[in-house]
């Protein structure tokens, strides 16, 4: 048997073969910087911790205290994305009960909310006056840097502009402000997120990975070709991307000059409520150097929200490891016959919480046995896509 060693990182995606990308559906990219994290106690107070390349808005809202404790570029608008969602459903259920609405606005509302679903976004956009709605919602909830999407492109809902310190003004609303039966209805969504987005992006990242639950969350992400999820409903949704969350497209890219919000470089923001009685309210929106692959700002809004002072909030344990190549499947067993749970976005980051011994895999000329539980992905994934010399990775525990 020949074990990995500290050359691998730099040769393994020149020796992917045909026949283990049947077995794993895996195709070779280059191998991402071995990087492993070991969790360490938050101190009471710090800064973000912004990676490089990575323009960002933070703030992170305590309810206990009613104080911020991260406050970074928080007036400065970003595209929303599918965070202007909120703003959407708010918007609907404005002066009306959840029990008031038809089953299909609602099962709308449930699927753009946990899902993500744009159809869904774009339905409510269209039928209920479009940027107007923006218009409303700012009136409404004293919203000082929100405005809706730019004369050049006033059906695309994910250019409405946004900032982090409007987005902790629109969850304050609804805590503390709406109808119980509102809240109740939009915070139960948010807390059901599923991990693959009905888009095929897989939309755990930022709060989601950081954080154990309770926590209710909603992204957003614009300017990525591919999201590395497995979802059935990938190439429907896929048709409705234009509408809200268009991929960098050359209209966007020349009128983003002429307008104050960036509509240019990737995005992926993190928001929502976390710990026991949604003690803090967390808003962080990134933007990403061009040609930023989802895997690489996946890992890096990771790395930012990780960094943060959020009261009530639990982490999970763990070491955080980078990983490398594409289309690599998290199984139900440690063997590549066992069910597949899902895809990891391109070279991200997952959190391993310990390995074993499982189904002998070989990628010529490397050969290892060892296989890594991922507790927030409910499966296992070969140690050889995680970007460490060692087939055994040193300091993680047994299973």
């Amino acid at each position: 048997m020949i074990t990995l060693n500290s050359a691998r990182g730099a040769v393994r995606a020149g020796v992917l073969t045909a026949a283990l990308a049947a077995l794993l559906c895996t195709t070779a990219t280059t191998a991402s910087v071995a990087s492993a994290e070991v969790p360490s106690p938050r101190p009471a107070a710090a800064q973000a911790d912004v990676p490089a390349g990575v323009t960002a808005g933070v703030a992170v809202f305590d309810r206990q205290t009613s104080t911020f404790t991260e406050q970074l570029n928080t007036a400065a608008q970003f595209r929303s994305a599918s965070v202007v969602k909120l703003l959407i459903a708010l918007d609907v259920l404005w002066n009306r009960s959840p029990d008031a609405l038809s089953a299909t606005d609602r099962a709308r509302i449930d699927t753009m909310l946990r899902g993500s679903d744009d159809t869904a976004a774009s339905t409510f956009w269209s039928n209920n006056g479009s940027g107007t709605i923006i218009d409303r919602m700012v009136t409404r909830l004293g919203l000082t840097d929100t405005a809706r999407p730019p004369s050049t492109h006033p059906g695309y809902w994910g250019y409405t502009a946004l900032s982090a310190r409007d987005t902790v003004k629109i969850y304050r609303h609804l805590l503390d402000s709406a109808p119980a039966a509102t809240r109740d209805y939009l915070l139960g969504g948010l807390r059901q997120s599923t991990r693959c987005a009905t888009d095929g992006y897989d939309q755990h990242f930022g709060i989601a990975g950081s954080f154990n639950r309770p926590w209710a969350v909603k992204q957003g992400w614009s300017g990525f070709s591919s999201g590395g999820c497995t979802a059935p409903t990938t190439t429907a949704a896929k048709t409705a991307e234009t509408a809200g969350e268009p991929a960098g497209t050359a209209a966007a890219r020349t009128s983003a000059g002429v307008e104050a919000v960036d509509l240019s470089r990737p995005a992926l923001h993190t928001t929502g409520v976390v710990g026991a009685g949604d003690r803090s309210i967390v808003a962080v929106f990134t933007l990403h150097p061009g040609g930023t692959s989802y895997g690489k700002a996946y890992t890096d809004i990771g790395r930012l929200t990780r960094s943060l002072n959020v009261p009530g909030a639990s982490r999970p344990a763990g070491t955080w490891i980078g990983t490398w190549g594409s289309g690599v499947r998290v199984r139900t067993q440690a063997t590549t016959s066992s069910g597949a749970v899902t895809t990891l976005p391109a070279g991200v980051e997952v959190l391993v919480g310990c390995q074993r011994r499982g189904q002998q895999v070989s990628q010529p000329p490397y050969v290892n046995d060892w296989w890594a539980h991922l507790p927030q992905y409910g499966g296992y994934m070969t140690n050889i896509y995680l970007s460490v010399p060692e087939n055994q990775v040193p300091g993680v525990p047994v299973c």
